[in-house]
């Protein structure tokens, strides 16, 4: 293999890589918040709101 050959396989590898993770990051519920960043900071909507 040409040293480019392995730079772009390597590139490619990375990106398939954070794309896996952000993927995996959507679906994933453990830290799973009340807003759509996905950071688990906003509380639950069923126990904040109470009527």
């Amino acid at each position: 293999m040409e040293v480019q050959q392995i730079i772009v396989l390597i590139l490619f590898l990375a990106a398939a890589g954070f794309m896996g993770w952000r993927v995996w990051k959507t679906f994933d519920k453990r830290n799973a918040g009340g807003c759509a960043k996905g950071c688990g900071c906003a509380t639950d909507k069923a126990t904040s709101v109470k009527a």
